[in-house]
């Protein structure tokens, strides 16, 4: 895999359980260059109250603590508090007849002790990352859908039309006509629109019926 972009962790809130203060203490203060904020707790009582009154997401929780089991307390707030937050389970080697009950609860990881820090921030980014990627598409959706309300509904179809038809090379591929059988929209119209894409560099012919989609361009509004 590509190195990752960890900047993306910088988003995010982290709910960390751990006894050892001492890994509790050194892995937050590494986790605290990297991510918005890390609230690190001893007990799940400390946790519950974080849960209760800041927004997490992603919890790191040690399987075995003081007096209390870690996969009992994402059990209760699973099914008692109705929290469904992404988790990363961390474990001693010792701690392995667990891990079924952690399948169980669809535990998104877990990582062995010693932690890891690489391992551990790339699975964080792991986990994050499609969250991302599901916050950019909704992004995407709701300007096409706003455009769409204040301006002609089928110069927005065209718009979605070059960009669903691009090759990997963002460059298009279609006359006039081609997307006039798609769409109902009237030539001079059509040619309007994309008049004022290649003024704005956004779209502009290289060849016949070829347009070079500049992304670029775009970003540059």
């Amino acid at each position: 895999m590509n190195e990752r972009n960890l900047n993306i962790l910088n988003e995010f809130n982290i709910l960390y359980l751990e006894d050892d203060k001492s890994l509790l203490t050194h892995t937050k203060d590494i986790l605290d260059d990297f991510v918005k904020k890390v609230y690190a707790v001893n007990t799940s009582k400390e946790a519950l109250e974080i849960l209760e009154k800041e927004k997490i997401d992603v919890i790191i929780s040690d399987i075995l603590l003081e007096n209390e089991n870690g996969i009992d307390f994402l059990r209760s707030i699973k099914e008692d508090m109705n929290v469904n937050i992404p988790t990363i389970l961390t474990t001693a080697h010792t701690d392995t007849k667990y891990l079924l009950d952690a399948i169980k609860l669809k535990v998104e990881n877990y990582i062995v002790k010693p932690i890891n820090i690489k391992e551990l921030l790339n699975t964080l980014h792991d986990i994050l990352f499609p969250i991302i990627q599901e916050q950019e598409i909704l992004k995407h959706s709701n300007i096409i859908k706003t455009i769409s309300a204040i301006t002609d509904s089928k110069q927005v179809a065209v718009v979605n039309y070059i960009i669903g038809n691009l090759d990997k090379e963002n460059h298009l591929i279609a006359s006039y006509s081609d997307i006039m059988d798609g769409i109902s929209i009237s030539k001079p119209t059509l040619i309007k629109l994309f008049k004022e894409l290649a003024e704005k560099k956004i779209l502009v012919k290289t060849a016949h019926k070829t347009y070079k989609f500049d992304q670029e361009a775009l970003d540059s509004l």
